[in-house]
């Protein structure tokens, strides 16, 4: 594989980008990456999410092997089953073939319905939101939650997720859900009365109303102070 001239972790993302799509491996970003093409957050990160089929994940571990990457277990050990994690120079590349708690694995729609971004120089796909959505549902730990994060996927695309898809996705799961829209539906009514009944039939809760007499609630404030959701001003 040849060498990028980029420097640092710029060049390293660009080689394995160049790499997969020269190898015709499919894949599609996720984390931060696909977060920001949805919401518009910007985080500064060196890592970098590779979603693959599980039948190409060696194919994409031995191009990150190539590439110059290392395996990330001997600086920090992890489950190896579902995630191959590699690092250089700061930069962390992980592959990541399946859910971390086995609830599945990643098929075709993963890697084909996204949105599309420029990243390396290249064209390319991020997760969808229905499965960055649901993936994020399960990170609930103590340690680290991603529900501000799937809070602000259903601000930002709620009105184009397809909800009766997602749910089938779910399937018997389908209550973590019904608790998100609760969550959302309390911290801002208003925007919560804008997302489609079909988010709400699907998650078999009841459509809410928007507050009546033209009143703003927004609770958002009663867990953090700051901004809470994405590009949204100086409203909370």
């Amino acid at each position: 594989m040849a060498r990028d001239s980029a420097p640092g972790g710029r060049g390293i993302v660009r080689r394995v980008i160049r790499g997969a799509l020269e190898a015709g491996i499919p894949f599609a970003v996720g984390g931060f990456h696909a977060l920001a093409a949805y919401t518009g957050q910007k985080r500064k990160s060196k890592d970098l999410d590779l979603y693959v089929l599980p039948s190409d994940r060696k194919r994409m571990i031995a191009l990150l092997n190539e590439a110059g990457l290392s395996d990330y277990y001997r600086v920090q050990p992890y489950d190896r089953s579902w995630i191959y994690r590699s690092h250089l120079g700061g930069v962390i590349v992980d592959v990541i073939w399946a859910m971390a708690n086995h609830r599945t694995e990643v098929d075709r729609v993963w890697l084909e319905k996204g949105r599309e971004i420029r990243l390396a120089g290249r064209r390319l796909r991020v997760l969808p939101p229905e499965e960055s959505l649901w993936t994020r549902l399960y990170i609930l730990q103590r340690d680290r939650c991603d529900w501000p994060d799937v809070l602000n996927l259903i601000a930002a695309v709620g009105t184009g997720i397809d909800w009766e898809y997602l749910a089938g996705r779910l399937g018997e799961d389908l209550p973590l859900l019904a608790a998100v829209l609760c969550v959302f539906a309390w911290l801002d009514p208003a925007r919560a009365s804008r997302l489609p009944s079909q988010a709400w039939r699907a998650a078999r809760l009841p459509v809410p109303k928007a507050p009546g007499g033209g009143r703003r609630v927004v609770r958002s404030a009663l867990i953090d102070t700051r901004r809470w959701y994405v590009g949204s001003g100086k409203e909370r």
